[in-house]
């Protein structure tokens, strides 16, 4: 039986109009029917039940660092997030429509997507498989995407025009919460790294520390969401904080005025074990200029719901 919360986020989901996904499920987490895509260039999403869950990581969890912590109860709302990180294609599809030129993410080298003058759009590594997540990326290149994805839905959904958003980041707690997906180990599979469940610098993986994989490559987590630990870092929504002294409890953004450096969440394939952890987090500068993380670093979009 579904339990109350999922019930409510399937009426939800109903009453957006959106068409929801019937495909048999690859694995036995995958959760087809909570998920949906409303328009062509939209991602898959999946709805997530609202909840309270404790944020960060206790003392005795090996790896842990003060950032993540201290330990308090965050409540979430409903909302939905994207079923993988944005991929390469869907990047690429965003540039070419746009023509919008990222910064490089390694200035010396000049790596980085490019816009050619015939209108395609390179990613870079030329070679790179469609289904790699869209790496190389900056806060702000997060930003530009999204800010275009919603003219894509209000385009296809004309009743949305008035509305903020739907789609943004999601806020770091949100992050968390779904990256938890209802557990309290480390990892959403347990404490340890075990083998073969994501892609980091020993996880047991064929691509741990030579490679990105396809965002598909791992098992999803009880929401049936794919890569939330390891292969890539994500970007999120909130200002970087060094604790969660002062955080609010409302699972909401924690936003500053002046804020120049944002959350980055999950950990990449260069990553050891102690980076892949539900927990773990870090901040970079919104052009990615520290500590290049942009170079490792990609994103996935949530939506609110009504």
């Amino acid at each position: 039986m579904k339990s109350i919360g999922f019930v409510c986020l399937a009426v939800v989901l109903a009453v957006l109009g959106v068409a929801i996904a019937i495909a048999v499920p690859a694995f036995a987490q995958e959760r087809s029917d909570r998920e949906f895509q409303e328009c062509t260039d939209c991602p898959v999403l999946v709805g997530i039940p609202a909840g309270r869950f404790v944020m960060g990581s206790p003392a005795s969890e090996p790896g842990r660092y003060d950032n993540e912590g201290p330990q308090h109860v965050e409540s979430v709302k409903a909302f939905a997030l994207g079923k993988f990180d944005i991929t390469s294609e869907q990047f690429r599809n965003f540039l070419e429509a746009t023509h919008y030129q990222p910064a490089p993410c390694n200035k010396i080298l000049n790596l980085g997507w490019h816009v050619l003058d015939d209108g395609r759009a390179v990613a870079p590594d030329e070679a790179e498989p469609l289904r790699w997540p869209a790496v190389c990326l900056d806060w702000r290149d997060a930003d530009a995407y999204i800010a275009w994805l919603n003219t894509r839905v209000k385009a296809a959904r004309p009743e949305l025009a008035k509305r903020t958003g739907p789609y943004r980041l999601p806020s770091e707690a949100e992050w968390e919460y779904a990256a938890r997906a209802g557990t309290t180990t480390a990892r959403w599979w347990g404490s340890a790294i075990g083998t073969g469940n994501a892609n980091c610098n020993g996880c047991g993986s064929r691509w741990d520390d030579s490679d990105l994989s396809t965002v598909d490559k791992f098992r999803p987590n009880p929401f049936g969401l794919y890569g939330m630990l390891g292969n890539a870092w994500q970007w999120t929504a909130d200002c970087w904080h060094k604790s969660y002294v002062g955080a609010s409890a409302n699972g909401s953004a924690w936003m500053e005025k002046d804020c120049n450096k944002y959350v980055l969440r999950g950990g990449s394939w260069d990553n050891v074990p102690i980076f892949i952890r539900s927990a773990t987090r870090t901040g970079s500068l919104a052009d990615g200029g520290e500590f290049d993380y942009s170079s490792l670093a990609t994103f996935r979009v949530a939506r609110d719901l009504p």
